[in-house]
């Protein structure tokens, strides 16, 4: 009997010394620390929502948005799917308009989920710019990017003036689901379809990869030997179609035009592999949507598109291109 009460006592004991430690412990994790120093406080919280998130040209558009976000106090997320993906695109735009984010920056994707989250922006009050590619049927508020269509008149009037003879012209192209892309081949289809002697022989598919211009190449050589221009829709089509034609040796002199002026695509032009590229601003391009989205958010709605310079360089453009500076980065600021 004895025994027991010394035992329930020792009970006792262990339990209020139990409760001891733990209302310390309560008392040191959860009582109130000097404040905190708030985080800096931006003005605007913005999204840009790339196509492939390590995507040299996209990085370039982060750049110029970046450097517009810091001038403009605007606090700018940079997503994106691994690998182009319109679907997964889209389910980051849905994600970043549940965040309640004040504007998103988006290629334009000509799909029924692209209209709906649109639409689902607008409802809550989130402008959208489309960048790089536009669907003007959508509730977006304002395209910034190349005019896609004229670049590809302008990559077909190139051909014509650089060539001479017949041109069997295979494309290499990003995506044939990108609307960017189609333009760019619909534009140069109308600028040689009075020029009896260039003639379209086939497309292929490279999935904005350099792997898949390698392949594409290879495949339109391969179908079409009396192949002997090659047109390149996409930033790393252009290095991809070169590497393939510089390993076939081919006895005729092969046209090459891409698009772009990526660091491996300039070095090329360089050394003659290359013979034009169609170059786009893709620096301005991210500068310029975060401007866009700062007149939405302030109420000025009068400029829908803005269209980016876009031109097509050779070799001897290349000594003005480092004379006046990069040509990604030539917003006056």
């Amino acid at each position: 009997m004895k025994f027991k009460r010394w035992f329930y006592l020792f009970l006792f004991l262990l339990f209020m010394i139990n409760l001891f430690f733990m209302l310390i412990y309560g008392k040191k994790t959860f009582e109130a620390q000097d404040p905190v120093k708030p985080p800096h406080r931006y003005d605007y919280h913005f999204a840009l929502i790339s196509e492939e998130i390590d995507n040299e040209y996209w990085r370039i558009i982060e750049k110029g948005a970046r450097d517009a976000a810091e001038k403009y106090n605007v606090y700018l997320e940079y997503l994106g799917p691994k690998q182009a993906d319109n679907i997964e695109q889209l389910k980051f735009m849905d994600k970043t308009i549940t965040g309640k984010v004040d504007g998103i920056i988006i290629q334009g994707i000509a799909h029924s989920y692209f209209y709906q989250l649109t639409n689902k922006a607008f409802e809550r009050g989130i402008e959208i710019v489309t960048v790089d590619t536009d669907v003007a049927d959508s509730e977006r508020k304002a395209f910034v990017g190349s005019d896609n269509y004229m670049a590809g008149v302008q990559a077909g009037s190139a051909m014509i003036d650089d060539t001479k003879g017949d041109q069997y012209v295979g494309i290499v192209t990003g995506r044939l689901d990108a609307l960017n892309q189609q333009l760019r081949i619909k534009g140069f289809k109308d600028a040689i379809k009075k020029e009896n002697r260039i003639k379209l022989v086939d497309i292929e598919v490279s999935n904005i990869t350099k792997s898949g211009a390698l392949q594409a190449t290879y495949d339109l050589l391969k179908k079409h030997p009396h192949i002997n221009a090659f047109y390149g829709t996409s930033a790393l089509d252009g290095s991809g179609i070169a590497q393939v034609v510089n390993q076939f040796k081919l006895k005729q002199r092969t046209y090459i035009i891409g698009f772009d002026i990526l660091p491996q695509t300039l070095h090329l032009l360089e050394e003659g592999s290359i013979d034009a590229s169609v170059v786009q601003y893709p620096y301005e391009m991210g500068y310029q949507s975060v401007e866009a989205l700062l007149q939405l958010k302030t109420g000025d709605e009068s400029k829908t598109l803005h269209h980016t310079l876009t031109r097509v360089i050779h070799r001897n453009d290349i000594q003005d291109f480092y004379e006046k500076g990069t040509v990604y980065e030539n917003h006056t600021k």
